[in-house]
């Protein structure tokens, strides 16, 4: 197996910041990308549009990996984000790319609920999910359900009641999804995979043992 580089898509967000933090203190090779716009909040990174497909096919040829993380939400649709540009629209332009670059893992960040999507942001999520699985890229989808770390707190009632409702709800630390993250991105591990509920704990479970 060649040996690991990372892309981080979306090092800015709340679940990026924490991923690509936690990259950088355990010595992972990684190229965060952040917009031109955002770049003040990422120093050392990639930094152009993901729609310029020449420098995105040349920062992916450095790279073995793509961590798919942007995504957006109702309350950034003022601000011109929509789910088909920021969640289809990007991930779309990293398969494209990184079928071009010749990339050999996908990782995407995706929701619970994606499965059998109901509203406009589950059937962004499926149809993000699509893409990756069938791009011949070897994929591994995470569904997480609520999230809570810097930047993005779960509210107090999803802690209390639904956590208790079985795994599929349970609370999600973004440290512990970035480390589980981390490493199956590291390890090229669970291919073809949809990690969610039980089995996602399972794989968290696995990633606190030491190597």
């Amino acid at each position: 197996m060649r040996p690991r580089r990372l892309f981080i898509a979306g090092s800015t967000g709340a679940t990026g910041s924490v991923l690509t933090e936690e990259a950088r203190a355990l010595g992972i090779p990684n190229v965060p990308h952040a917009r031109p716009k955002s770049a003040s909040k990422a120093p050392g990174s990639a930094r152009f549009e993901l729609s310029d497909t020449s420098a995105l096919v040349s920062a992916l040829r450095e790279c073995t990996t793509v961590l798919q993380l942007i995504g957006t939400m109702r309350s950034r649709f003022a601000a011109g984000d929509t789910y088909e540009t920021s969640d289809i629209g990007t991930t779309r332009q990293l398969v494209d790319a990184g079928k071009v670059a010749g990339v050999d893992h996908l990782i995407l960040l995706s929701s619970t609920g994606a499965g059998k999507p109901r509203g406009a942001y589950f059937r962004a999520k499926a149809e993000a999910e699509r893409l990756c699985l069938e791009s011949g890229i070897p994929a591994t989808v995470f569904r997480p359900s609520f999230l809570d770390g810097p930047g993005r707190r779960a509210a107090l009632w999803a802690k209390v009641l639904i956590s208790p409702w079985g795994p599929r709800w349970r609370v999600m630390p973004l440290e512990v999804l970035s480390r589980t993250m981390l490493r199956v991105a590291m390890d090229r591990s669970h291919l073809g995979g949809i990690l969610e509920g039980r089995a996602l704990w399972e794989v968290v479970a696995e990633s606190k043992r030491p190597e």
